[in-house]
């Protein structure tokens, strides 16, 4: 029924991923949007409202809001109150006012690296340091040291911010692990900052995304959630994104954090995000199938080429992070870019000896990406 073969010009459009390479003939592979078309339904809601032709300041509709409490509930088994949600413009922007929140100057906000680089750079953008604690790669898998990360925390930290599905190594932390992770944070009395933007991307039909606030009623009073369509159904470029804060208290100080700084949402955000969880759940499941396609076409070309690149498994996301140490790139972000393949540089993440790769795109495109790496290192091998 969706054609994600289809190959879409996005150049002269003023896109960020592509216009990096203007007047180059390299396949833009790094920031995480998507090349595929959007839903067709959100598309056709979009040019009635359009058509409509006022576009004045808008709040949140309700059947919005309804479809959002809905889709928590269906799809993750968790019970949110209407009022427990706050609208934002992004979730970036969410990352940065819950740092704001949380904490005063010169207090510390935790993390574990590699990561995407706002949970490094908002916390200093609010006056906290940043607490980095390495995930522990073992048996090709990444998972977190948990000795490590509480030997890290200090009486000045004062939040534990978690990206799961993890960007950029792909995991789909499990139960079992965010259970001790909810427990160190209870211990230490830390605020948890859950961006799970990615929830609606799990590739393996075995995982199950579990919202770090639905763990119980003492991890939820100290968890902001963050979340946004924009991610799972390609609606970046709108701004539409969501906190989920069931303590009072917490929202009231997240609220008075983006007082003054923080827009009201457009009334196209809003209209698509509502579109997308009430209209699009056939269009999700068919991008998940053909997304777990390209992992495995990429997962399987890596394997194959000279210099050793090699990746985990990719449980959830779009985006393969690459270990390239033992090709001994000394820049492999340049050197994958003369071979016309713009990747993402690991060293953004804290992630030296890596780079990122977004397979959200046409499969024809993909191949044709993988050849030129693939050619690459063959002609630097020989």
């Amino acid at each position: 029924m969706f054609d994600f073969d289809e190959v879409i010009d996005r150049r002269g459009t003023a896109s960020e991923k592509w216009e990096k390479y203007r007047g180059r003939e390299v396949i833009p592979m790094w920031v995480a949007d998507m090349d595929f078309r959007s839903p067709p339904a959100v598309v056709e809601a979009l040019h009635r409202r359009v058509a409509h032709g006022v576009f004045g300041y808008t709040g949140p509709p309700p059947e919005l809001v309804a479809a959002t409490v809905g889709m928590l509930e269906r799809d993750h088994g968790w019970r949110v109150d209407p009022d427990w949600i706050v609208w934002l413009p992004g979730l970036v922007c969410g990352l940065n006012v819950t740092c704001r929140a949380v904490g005063d100057d010169g207090d510390e906000v935790a993390t574990l690296t590699p990561v995407y680089p706002p949970f490094l750079s908002a916390p200093q953008h609010a006056g906290r340091g940043v607490v980095r604690v390495p995930l522990r790669e073992e048996s090709n898998r990444w998972g977190i040291d948990f000795d490590r990360l509480e030997a890290a925390l200090t009486p000045r930290t004062r939040m534990f911010m978690l990206c799961n599905p993890h960007n950029p190594v792909g995991r789909v932390f499990d139960r079992a692990e965010l259970q001790q992770l909810a427990q160190l944070c209870l211990r230490r009395e830390l605020v948890i900052c859950a961006d799970e933007i990615h929830c609606g991307l799990l590739l393996d039909p075995d995982k199950r995304h579990i919202p770090m606030a639905a763990l119980g009623p003492e991890v939820a009073a100290r968890t902001i959630t963050l979340m946004s369509p924009s991610k799972t159904f390609n609606l970046a470029g709108l701004g539409c994104a969501f906190a989920v804060i069931p303590s009072a208290e917490l929202r009231g100080r997240f609220r008075q954090a983006k007082a003054g700084i923080v827009p009201m949402l457009n009334p196209f955000g809003y209209l698509a995000a509502a579109v997308a969880y009430r209209e699009c759940e056939g269009w999700r499941r068919a991008l998940i199938d053909y997304l777990r396609g390209n992992r495995d076409l990429l997962a399987g070309a890596l394997s194959r080429m000279p210099g050793g690149l090699a990746m985990a498994p990719v449980e959830g996301t779009y985006l393969a992070w690459i270990d390239v140490r033992p090709a001994n790139l000394e820049n492999p972000v340049g050197f994958f870019e003369e071979a016309g393949v713009g990747l993402q540089d690991g060293r953004d993440f804290d992630g030296k000896g890596f780079v990122r790769l977004n397979f959200g795109c046409p499969r024809g495109l993909l191949g044709d990406a993988l050849a030129r790496m693939h050619r690459a290192l063959a002609t630097r091998v020989a």
